[in-house]
């Protein structure tokens, strides 16, 4: 079984989710999301987590959390082991309720905060599960907007203050950047690796850390290499493409079908490239 690349240091920001098992719903009712978002604030409080922003689905929750202390994957344990043990004695059932781990994408808190966080507002929208993000009840939208008091396991304070120091002003224009965002095209395309999402210079600064990581071979290939050039990259010289084939497999972790796609070759002609390639290193040391 895979298991998903974590990167965890003090100041660190995730956007959160985790889906219901057999993609079945993680609610039975109000009283479960009062149940998780109370559940959130007690490992808030023992870890030393912050929230900057929350939307919870029917089979699925989005988090947006800060961890001052780098402590993610304690805190994650304890939230979803916790509710779990809640939902299950209160509706009286037994048995998993979340399927597999959860996924954590690692944010570059400068760059995209307020991206991400917007992104998590409008889920309902995306869904079509309500016109407004104002329209759905469970989410941090309302609160952030200045429409409700906050729950206690949310702080608005970091989100508001991108937007102006006097606090209604600041909701207003949070108001407004929400609103521009319906409709965009989703900010994940700039996703690196399935991991991180984060300007270049962000993702060079994890490097030794996904280098650290890439002979780990439970944590899937992509996030293992998130850091490596495309194959548009590798191959926009012609000159010596069986030594840049030799590099996007052995050095860049691409699979051999994912190199001879983009040449618009067959597989098999690359293993054999491959092996030639290998002899000829080989008769050169």
């Amino acid at each position: 079984m895979t298991r998903p690349l974590r990167i965890e240091y003090d100041g660190a920001l995730y956007h959160l989710t985790s889906r219901g098992n057999a993609r079945k719903s993680i609610f039975a009712g109000d009283e479960d999301r009062k149940i998780f978002l109370d559940t959130l604030k007690n490992v808030n409080e023992k870890y030393n987590f912050l929230c900057h922003a929350y939307c919870l689905m029917n089979n699925h929750y989005h988090l947006l959390i800060e961890t001052p202390d780098g402590n993610l994957s304690k805190g994650m344990r304890q939230l979803n082991g916790v509710y779990t043990q809640r939902y299950n004695r209160r509706n009286k059932k037994t048995g998993h309720v979340f399927q597999g781990r959860y996924k954590a994408i690692l944010i570059q808190k400068e760059t995209h905060l307020l991206e991400v966080c917007r992104y998590i507002v409008l889920n309902p929208v995306r869904a079509r599960a309500a016109k407004l993000p104002k329209e759905w009840k469970w989410s941090s939208y309302k609160a952030t907007a200045g429409f409700e008091k906050q729950h206690n396991c949310l702080t608005t304070d970091c989100i508001l203050e991108q937007f102006g120091e006097k606090r209604r002003d600041a909701e207003k224009e949070y108001r407004s950047f929400v609103r521009s965002g319906i409709g965009e095209k989703t900010l994940w395309e700039k996703l690196k690796g399935q991991s991180i999402l984060g300007d270049v210079d962000f993702v060079d600064r994890l490097i030794v850390y996904i280098k650290e990581s890439k002979d780990i071979i439970e944590i899937p290939r992509n996030q293992r290499y998130a850091d490596r050039p495309s194959l548009r990259e590798l191959f926009k010289e012609k000159q010596r493409r069986d030594k840049r084939m030799a590099e996007a497999v052995y050095e860049y972790g691409y699979s051999q079908r994912e190199v001879a796609d983009h040449l618009g070759i067959h597989y098999t002609t690359i293993s054999r490239l491959l092996n030639k390639e290998g002899k000829l290193s080989r008769l050169k040391t």
